[in-house]
């Protein structure tokens, strides 16, 4: 035990001044052990790669070697026997000379030669490739003369003496090539010696060379560490009292620069954390003032009055058909405002309660008022915030269409939209904003922090504008467009999320 804890401290002496240097220098921790991994990766992979890359050569060579000898078997034993036999067959008139194939079987061996030649690896080997593609030429020569005289109509005696040539050219080919593989074969086991030797003394090499690297990074790391764990414990026990300590105190200044801007950024985010809850308490309250007024703005006791009127009077008239017609849609339009005390519902049930509300109204103003919905159904199992549109539809009306004093159009559409979005459009022909009020509007739309409002004609434009931006982030808001005597637009984009 005695012996252990002598050799952990002259281990820690030896390493004492590295994990000094290490602790002392400006260099940053990220830096220190991207350093260390840095060392260690060049010194493997160097190894590494140049096994690799000896290896990929030998392979090289070794695969060229054995294609060369391939090829050149395949020649051996082909070129006499196939030019003899062609050359025959036209001395003894069975074949036509321009029938026969003689060219190109010499093309096709002088290409193979070729191709063998540009991928010889020694000297010898391409002095032998060019005797055999001479001895070709040579071939070809006494070819083109039996061609010749067979066109000079020569008699079978002198076609005989030039056929005696060719087979003493086509045996000499033969040879010279037997001549070549005895050449690459003996060259093929000379290789296989030098690489098996050449792998030896780099598998010793490779084991020397990652012993050290295996105790170098042994090294690396205890002062790595080292140098590390003594500042970052110091932090760890000033963190331990934050619950009691000024958090001013994390600024040390005898911590290491990075640990020094740790404790100032930590300082720094318990500041923002506070402010955070602060302002997420603020907004909880904004949701739920927003959330009362709107319903309070949806059970508005005129809406309820005048629809109720309007249902005495279809009583009346004996209009029991439109009697159900409104009954139903007054009892739609209650149940998606309600939803169970839900934020967020169904596309479709959003879109069914700007119907109920629009077939109501309808009802009241069927002079002035008509309406149209286009809905992509690729939208209809999307989620939205409850009561998002009908709000929309309620201004289009009352400062729309009421104050044109004639017929008039609300447009509601929903579409999908690349990158998973949906695009909302409440649309009106009504009187339209003058410019004036319609800077004034998109200012409001600009302003978080203008209060709630409420009118008699229901939820404003504004406060559904915030509505949006606190549920689903201020990147989201509305757009609105109009021209006086014209008409109105507004739309939203909102992210498609499915319940």
């Amino acid at each position: 035990m005695n012996e252990r804890s002598y050799a952990s401290r002259l281990i820690f002496n030896l390493l004492k001044p590295g994990i000094q240097f290490f602790s002392n220098t400006s260099l940053s921790i990220r830096t220190k052990i991207m350093f260390s991994f840095f060392l260690i990766i060049v010194l493997m992979g160097s190894t590494n790669a140049t096994m690799i890359v000896s290896g990929m050569q030998y392979r090289y060579q070794y695969d060229t070697l054995l294609s060369n000898i391939t090829t050149a078997n395949s020649i051996n034993g082909y070129v006499q026997p196939t030019i003899d036999g062609i050359m025959w067959d036209i001395v003894s008139g069975r074949r036509d000379f321009k029938e026969g194939t003689q060219y190109q079987v010499i093309d096709d061996i002088n290409a193979k030669i070729t191709d063998m030649m540009r991928t010889a690896h020694s000297d010898k080997g391409r002095v032998k490739l060019d005797v055999i593609l001479r001895t070709m030429t040579t071939l070809r020569s006494y070819v083109d003369l039996m061609g010749e005289q067979i066109e000079q109509g020569k008699g079978f005696d002198e076609n005989q003496k030039v056929l005696d040539k060719i087979h003493s050219v086509t045996e000499l080919v033969n040879a010279n090539i037997q001549d070549y593989l005895l050449f690459e074969i003996n060259r093929t086991e000379q290789n296989y010696r030098e690489t098996q030797e050449n792998f030896t003394r780099w598998s010793i090499i490779s084991l020397f060379i990652m012993s050290a690297v295996i105790i170098l990074a042994i090294i690396l790391a205890w002062i790595i560490s080292e140098s590390i764990y003594d500042p970052i414990k110091k932090l760890q026990n000033i963190t331990t009292t934050i619950a009691d300590q000024d958090l001013e105190v994390l600024v040390n200044r005898g911590n290491r620069d990075e640990i020094a801007q740790l404790g100032r950024s930590f300082n720094a985010m318990v500041l923002k954390i506070r402010e955070l809850l602060d302002y997420k308490l603020k907004e909880q309250e904004n949701l739920k003032k927003y959330e009362l007024k709107l319903l309070q703005a949806q059970i508005n006791p005129h809406f309820l009055y005048n629809t109720l009127d309007t249902i005495i009077w279809l009583a009346e008239a004996n209009q029991n058909a439109r009697v159900i017609e409104i009954v139903r849609a007054l009892s739609s339009f209650f149940r998606v405002t309600l939803s169970k005390g839900k934020d967020w519902i169904k596309i479709s049930e959003e879109i069914e309660h700007v119907r109920s509300y629009l077939t109501i109204q309808k009802m009241r103003y069927h002079d002035i008022l008509d309406f149209s919905i286009d809905v992509d159904e690729a939208t209809m199992n999307g989620t939205i915030l409850k009561l998002t549109l009908q709000p929309l539809v309620e201004n289009a009306l009352y400062h729309g269409i009421k104050n044109k004093r004639q017929g008039g159009m609300i447009s509601i559409r929903c579409l999908m939209q690349p990158n998973d979005m949906i695009f909302l459009e409440v649309k009106d022909d009504g009187v339209g904003f003058t410019p004036n009020r319609l800077e004034q509007l998109k200012a409001d739309l600009e302003d978080d922090d203008s209060p709630v409002e409420i009118s008699e004609s229901g939820f404003g434009i504004n406060n559904v504008n915030k509505r949006i931006k606190l549920y689903y982030g201020k990147q989201y808001g509305l757009s609105i467009e109009s021209e006086y005597q014209k008409g109105t637009c507004i739309t939203l984009l909102i992210p498609m999320l499915e319940i």
